[in-house]
């Protein structure tokens, strides 16, 4: 059979609708069996090109002695999933995929490493997309089958590659988007004698730090948030972005790559110029990370009262809304205050947005069209 088809075939099978597949069908089971080999498979990539593969940040964690007892546990739980699979499912296809894939992770494994691949100073986040994926699919994928807005939608729903392939590329270039990233306030800090403000501002309770911290990036986002919107050379470049038609804890990785550079370094800069404690940078690193899928996923849960202080994924779903009345609104990414101050606050009480996406719909599909789409529009 020739490959493409059996990709196909395998996708096809990861997207059957809900209603094809009830409990027991050996869906499930290949499914899982499949993310158990991937996972597996790029875990033994890792271990086998740690120099080019990994973060030196997580790099630690591939030697200590549990790595390869989970990495052990993930492959035969890969294997075992995948043959229950087969047995119960008439169409075999997720479950040879996921075998393949375990005895591919296991081949490799054991062959030996004749030379290190590596580039002087280079490396890609194969591992930060590993962790990136698991720890965002293990909290968000729960939540959004328990509490979800939209209850038809499925985890592979419409356009779930391309979004997956968003993180891919933004996890693998970490190296130099965080390079990026921090070029302006590196020249900042270099230029500008901030030595008893950053004194000042690092002498502050911890807590003050970590608020002070999301409301100045947050109103630095705010603005640089709002000329995507309102620039039209910019407004090419976060189409993208806007071009999700669904909404869940993966569709806020589709952005276009000169957009990240841009919107983070901007963002970052009141943050690693102030003299902020490294820890507070940190703790608020992760709470973006983890808030940033929250505010784009499928979750419909009330939250009250707290929608009027923090952003809740109501209040960020009208900014992605294809109502006229969704244009332009709700900028912030934790404090709705900052719309209330400068007039784009709009959250109507019980309503959410009966469908996303920009107008007719523009941009194309695929990553590349994507990426080339600002440049052809411009």
């Amino acid at each position: 059979m020739p490959e493409g088809n059996f990709l196909k075939r395998v996708i096809g099978e990861l997207e059957t609708p809900r209603t094809k597949r009830p409990f027991g069908s050996g869906w499930l089971s290949g499914s899982i069996a499949l993310l158990a080999g991937i996972t597996g498979l790029l875990m033994v990539i890792v271990l086998r090109y740690p120099t080019l593969t990994s973060m030196p940040d997580l790099a630690p964690i591939h030697q200590m002695l549990f790595f390869k007892p989970v990495l052990y546990f993930v492959l035969i739980s890969g294997y075992v999933l995948a043959i229950l699979s087969m047995m119960l499912r008439r169409e075999k296809t997720l479950g040879v995929a996921a075998m393949v894939t375990v005895l591919l992770a296991s081949l490799i494994g054991m062959l030996p490493v004749r030379h290190e691949l590596h580039v002087d100073g280079v490396f890609f986040g194969l591992d930060f997309f590993i962790l990136n994926v698991l720890f965002m699919g293990v909290l968000f994928v729960p939540l959004e089958r328990i509490f979800a807005r939209n209850k038809s939608q499925t985890v592979f729903r419409d356009e779930w590659r391309e979004d997956l392939f968003y993180y891919l590329v933004s996890s693998l270039l970490v190296q130099i988007l965080t390079y990026l990233t921090l070029a302006p306030s590196n020249f900042v800090n270099a230029q500008a004698g901030l030595g008893s403000v950053r004194a000042w501002v690092h002498d502050l309770p911890w807590v003050v730090q970590l608020l002070a911290v999301m409301f100045l990036t947050d109103l630095a986002q705010y603005w640089v948030h709002r000329a995507f919107h309102r620039i039209p050379f910019l407004w090419n470049f976060h189409a993208v972005h806007h071009s999700a038609k669904s909404m869940d804890w993966i569709a806020g990785a589709r952005m276009h790559f000169l957009e990240i550079i841009v919107l983070r370094s901007l963002t970052a800069t009141p943050m690693f110029v102030l003299g902020f404690d490294e820890s507070a940078i940190q703790a608020y690193i992760l709470i973006v990370y983890v808030y940033s899928s929250f505010i784009h996923s499928n979750i419909g849960t009330s939250f009250g009262p707290a929608e009027k202080v923090l952003v809740s994924p109501r209040f960020h779903h009208w900014h992605h809304g294809l109502e006229k009345e969704a244009i332009d609104v709700n900028f912030a990414i934790h404090f709705p205050l900052l719309d209330r101050l400068f007039g784009t606050y709009h959250l109507p009480e019980g309503r959410w947005p009966k469908g996303y996406g920009i107008h007719g719909h523009p941009v194309p599909k695929g990553y590349w069209r994507q990426f080339l789409y600002p440049f052809r529009r411009g």
